[in-house]
């Protein structure tokens, strides 16, 4: 995607890995698409629990640094962040540890809350201390103020209180569960590695590279407690009507992962399938926005006809544009990050395949650069229909006014964007991609239908945390 656009983490769980370390930073290294803001592990040993965290990649965190190696024991988890909430300095890193009444215990979380400005402003009126600003330690303040005589059921208690989207992992010193919100916005799958190592990921390519086999997702309002008695199952709310993300299978998840109980694969290159039918062009060559954007254009050229050719070079060794929160550093980087394949380009008639577009301003430098590399036509087809809605379940879309889609018209857009022509998959073509389940889907970014609500108040909260990351 040339306009970043992220949601706030990747989680990895490991119960009685004989090198749980090692396992949960393979899993991480799979999930750092999910965040390259900070990284970080908890550990137990069935005594303590100890944590490690640090801004930057997981392989900044994984440095045998002596305070890294020291972490021993047998139950992990892990987390990979970008802040849709809070600021991004060490102390919003996850896991967050605590120490309370039943002894330790950490979390990782991955979504948005909608109530949590409202949960913590009453919980600090009664007198509780946050250390933070992210949303995610709400959790352990509900945890730590219930009376129920359980974890298990303490944790099902603060659960039924929160509003939003949530894939959870919680260690205490014992046991390691697992948690999702009752419509199921984000992903998050259970796997095992052998009879005595179970292992919990956001997705599937995080199991793929610590040897595990997929077992099944975890369900929509499920609890699961993993412990030496096994893998225990509980429910702490009706399941409600499922709002998978969308824009899991548009962008954000690896295209060599299964969520949802679908492949992401599968599914872009459906999206560039129907994309070419509702938008076809006269062009030479179909080129992607490397890399999300890869396996809808593959859909799109064997749909189409037209040959798919390796058009743009993406720079691996730079950071995510999303990285520098300056405009005039993210503009900086679009040169660092791409560079267009002459030889290709050249007196050539292009579709270039976008999975989607929130602000313009860097696909439109990157089509300057493919202009200069001598490209005769331009014309960009979208995998996604136009974002014209601020997602408040975990997606860093921008502000109402940032949103291009909500400034211009399609063809102001295209002007802007300074191409031959614009296409966007549409709403209905997306649904008809998703066959049989496309209720079971938020759409909430581009028809403004929130499935899990929006309160009152969350526009300007959303305002407030961009003001504080900026």
């Amino acid at each position: 995607m040339a306009d970043e656009i992220h949601e706030e983490c990747g989680v990895i769980g490991v119960f009685n890995g004989n090198k749980a370390l090692d396992l949960a930073v393979l899993g991480l290294h799979a999930l750092q698409h999910r965040g390259q803001e900070s990284a970080g592990v908890a550990v137990s040993d069935g005594r303590a629990i100890h944590s490690y965290r640090s801004l930057g990649l997981v392989a900044t965190m994984a440095r045998k640094t002596k305070r890294f190696m020291e972490l021993k024991g047998h139950i992990r988890i892990g987390h990979t962040r970008y802040s849709t909430t809070g600021t991004s300095n060490l102390i919003n890193s996850q896991p967050i540890l605590i120490d309370y009444k039943r002894g330790q215990l950490a979390v990782a979380h991955n979504g948005n809350l909608i109530n949590a400005d409202t949960l913590r402003s009453d919980m600090e009126e009664q007198g509780s201390i946050f250390q933070s600003t992210n949303d995610s330690e709400v959790f352990l303040h509900l945890i730590a103020r219930s009376k129920k005589p359980s974890l298990v059921e303490m944790i099902a208690e603060s659960l039924k209180k929160v509003k939003g989207a949530f894939s959870l992992l919680f260690l205490s010193e014992n046991e390691l569960f697992a948690a999702r919100d009752p419509h199921g916005v984000r992903p998050l799958c259970l796997g095992v590695l052998d009879k005595k190592t179970a292992v919990v990921a956001s997705e599937t390519c995080a199991l793929d590279i610590m040897g595990a086999r997929y077992v099944r997702d975890i369900e929509p309002s499920e609890l699961v407690c993993i412990s030496s008695k096994g893998i225990q199952s509980f429910r702490f709310a009706p399941p409600g009507k499922k709002a998978h993300c969308i824009f899991e299978y548009i962008y954000f998840s690896r295209p060599d992962s299964r969520i949802f109980n679908h492949s992401v694969d599968r599914l872009r290159r459906a999206f560039g399938h129907e994309l070419a039918r509702e938008h076809p062009a006269k062009a030479d060559i179909v080129i992607s926005v490397p890399d999300s954007s890869n396996t809808a254009a593959l859909g799109y050229a064997h749909a189409s006809g037209i040959p798919f050719e390796i058009g743009l070079i993406r720079n691996h060794y730079v950071g995510r544009t999303f990285i520098s929160p300056a405009q005039g550093d993210r503009e900086a980087k679009v040169k660092l990050k791409f560079n267009p394949v002459r030889g290709v380009l050249k007196n050539r008639r292009i579709v270039l395949v976008e999975d989607s577009i929130v602000r313009g301003t860097t696909l439109r430098q990157l089509v300057s650069l493919i202009r200069n590399a001598g490209a005769k036509e331009i014309h960009i087809r979208v995998s996604s229909p136009p974002i014209k809605f601020p997602c408040y379940y975990g997606m860093d879309f921008p502000s109402f006014d940032e949103l291009i889609a909500n400034n211009k018209t399609i063809e102001e857009t295209r002007q802007f964007l300074g191409v031959d022509s614009l296409g966007h998959l549409s709403i209905n073509g997306l649904r008809k991609c998703m066959q049989e389940e496309p209720n079971n889907y938020c759409y909430a970014c581009f028809s403004g239908a929130y499935p899990l609500g929006a309160l009152k108040t969350s526009k300007n909260i959303f305002e407030n945390r961009k003001k504080q990351r900026t």
